[in-house]
């Protein structure tokens, strides 16, 4: 169902987003630097910020599911300068991401998915959630992670995953 593959997973990545932005808080705050250098870190010239890469993210994940469902979604403005400020972005979009129930998703599969710039085109909800939404969002939730960690931040597969949930295997 496309709401396990979107919803939950958007959800956790988005915490664990907000775990980056904790250890690149202590990372800044160990080696006495100002923060918001890494806002506007880049992994090359040509590519966004990491600012506009959370914007993207969280973008992504709002406007994707919405087109899925038929819910309908505010436009966020991309003011965000501060790392405060991205952290009210993602706390904002989980909250909505959270209110979308996998009863939304009724019919979310075969579902005509356009946007503007397609020319009028238009994928199938399911090959838009697997070819197109799911890959994006984590592209830019990746990239973020990446521009951090190339400027030293101590990030690893463990924050990049998050929490797993195991069980005893004789459980």
């Amino acid at each position: 169902m496309l709401y396990d593959a979107t919803v939950p997973q958007f959800v956790k990545m988005l915490k664990n987003l907000l775990g980056f932005f904790d250890k690149a808080a202590a990372n800044a705050a160990s080696r006495n630097f100002d923060l918001q250098v890494l806002a506007t870190a880049r992994l090359a010239p040509d590519q966004f910020a990491l600012v506009r890469q959370v914007q993207i993210a969280t973008d992504t994940a709002k406007v994707g599911v919405s087109r899925l469902t038929g819910r309908e979604v505010t436009p966020t403005e991309d003011t965000e300068h501060t790392f405060a400020d991205l952290r009210a972005r993602v706390e904002h979009t989980i909250r909505w991401l959270e209110g979308v129930t996998p009863d939304e998703f009724a019919g979310a599969e075969t579902r005509r998915v356009t946007q503007p710039r397609w020319a009028g085109k238009s994928l199938s909800g399911s090959e838009f959630a697997n070819q197109h939404l799911i890959p994006n969002f984590y592209f830019h939730v990746t990239t973020t992670y990446a521009i951090l960690r190339a400027n030293g931040v101590d990030l690893g597969k463990k924050d990049y995953l998050g929490t797993m949930p195991y069980r005893d295997p004789a459980a």
